[in-house]
């Protein structure tokens, strides 16, 4: 699409609304930015407002855009805005293109994808591959959900070069022409119903990531995963299976303490478990899927291998933070949702004093609190979902927590609690909204009081 001299209307001043709304001036565009917040509470985020007037950008601040659609010729969203307000339906009523900042970033990149999707563990297997495909690429890319847009990177990119993307469902709702190279997967589990109303839906959003792709691409999936194994049927692309639990006819999978593929005359070990420095088995889930998007990329075995054993854990995954009298801290702000959260008591190997509560998405804490026996001393809880947790708690005879106010509060009592030999773990199981401006801010200012005690 020429964006020459078309009017475009950017809802949403996130950083992928901002990058969104650069890129499209330097395109020729004609461009307004849009939020529901003022110009006043914008100012209190550090968004650079005066910085985007220079740029030639309009700004339409403190509400919706419904009186001013008529003007436009495209609608870019960001993330974060739902697709069913009543704005954007006036707008597909009107004739104009709605689109997302990973639509309009893909238009323009000049070089192969590999996206990544699924309910936990993206960002880990995300900034894996990219740290793999470093090992043999001139120039890669890491973007997307991880928290670099796209559209901040794409004019920087060439016909060599790789991009290694994080794709959210919020994302995924507004692409259309979207063709991955190589798609993956990771799982699937209920998440965000509270804006995509039931898992079918969810599941329908998340398969985006590859309903473009075509037989010369590689769909990556979860072999132990049901609702993943399912997609097979539905995307043209070669199917490679990674599993922590099968031993696969072709694929990668874990056996004996090793992570191995078999696939193209090859049968081989990659690396021990012991060769990598991230916890859990979620994380040999993630790197087994990085290990199969690497290979369908075009890295040898031993570009792969040396990937694997320098990889650090990312931050807010659980990140360790200190060693406080004996006790370890762990932030895992990241663990937005009850698998995640799972998957890191699990990975644990200490008591431990968990933090969690936060913003209500609508799911059921059951699965998560049912795993706190024998691992879980004490549950410090805070946020909206508090309440829900706690009657959840009792269901399931748990009485070992309380409710704090304030995330200072919850590590104060936290170190109170935790004896030597013991872990604290941030694992919130929910969103930060409410409280925060992010998971990332919530884990920053928990490393914070950490480093205070």
């Amino acid at each position: 699409m020429d964006y020459k001299g078309k009017k475009v209307l950017v809802c949403g001043l996130a950083r992928s609304g901002i990058a969104s709304a650069v890129l499209l001036i330097g395109l020729g565009a004609e461009v307004t930015v849009q939020d529901i917040l003022g110009e006043e509470e914008l100012a209190r985020q550090n968004i650079d407002l005066d910085g985007l007037k220079q740029k030639g950008v309009r700004l339409y601040l403190g509400q919706n855009p419904d009186r001013i659609l008529h003007k436009y010729d495209l609608l870019v969203l960001s993330p974060g805005i739902p697709t069913n307000l009543a704005f954007i339906e006036k707008a597909r009523e009107l004739g104009i293109p709605v689109r997302g900042e990973i639509e309009l970033a893909y238009d323009l990149c000049p070089c192969p994808i590999i996206a990544v999707t699924g309910t936990n563990g993206k960002t880990t297997t995300v900034a894996l591959t990219g740290e793999i495909m470093e090992g043999c690429a001139e120039d890669v890319a890491v973007v997307g959900n991880i928290g670099i847009p796209f559209t901040e990177k794409v004019s920087a990119l060439k016909p060599d070069s790789l991009v290694v993307a994080e794709i959210s469902s919020f994302q995924l709702e507004t692409v259309h022409n979207f063709r991955p190279h190589i798609s993956a997967v990771l799982n699937l589990t209920p998440d965000h119903l509270d804006r995509h109303g039931t898992l079918e839906n969810y599941q329908a959003i998340k398969e985006k990531i590859f309903e473009n792709q075509q037989t010369s691409d590689f769909t990556i999936l979860n072999y132990d995963d049901e609702y993943c194994r399912d997609m097979a049927t539905r995307t043209k692309a070669k199917v490679v299976y990674f599993s922590l639990s099968h031993e696969l006819e072709e694929g990668f999978f874990y056996r004996d303490g090793s992570l191995r593929i078999r696939m193209d005359g090859l049968d081989e070990k990659i690396v021990g478990k012991k060769d990598l420095n991230i916890l859990g088995s979620h994380n040999i889930e993630n790197a087994l899927a990085a290990s199969a998007m690497a290979y369908c990329a075009g890295a040898g075995l031993e570009v792969i291998q040396k990937g694997l054993r320098t990889f650090q854990a990312v931050e807010h995954r659980i990140e360790f933070v200190k060693m406080v009298n004996g006790v370890s801290y762990y932030n895992d702000s990241k663990a937005t949702n009850t698998d995640a959260a799972i998957k890191s008591i699990e990975a644990m190997e200490s008591p431990i004093i968990l933090i969690g509560g936060g913003y209500d998405k609508k799911v059921d804490f059951s699965p998560w609190v049912g795993r706190f026996k024998g691992r879980v001393k004490y549950l410090i809880l805070l946020g909206a979902t508090a309440e829900q947790i706690m009657e959840t708690c009792e269901k399931y005879d748990f009485h070992e927590y309380k409710l704090v106010e304030s995330l200072r509060q919850a590590v104060t009592l936290a170190s109170q609690k935790a004896g030597p030999g013991d872990c604290v773990l941030l694992s919130p199981a929910c969103a930060s909204w409410g409280m925060f401006k992010d998971y990332e801010e919530r884990g920053r200012q928990f490393k914070e009081l950490v480093i205070e005690l």
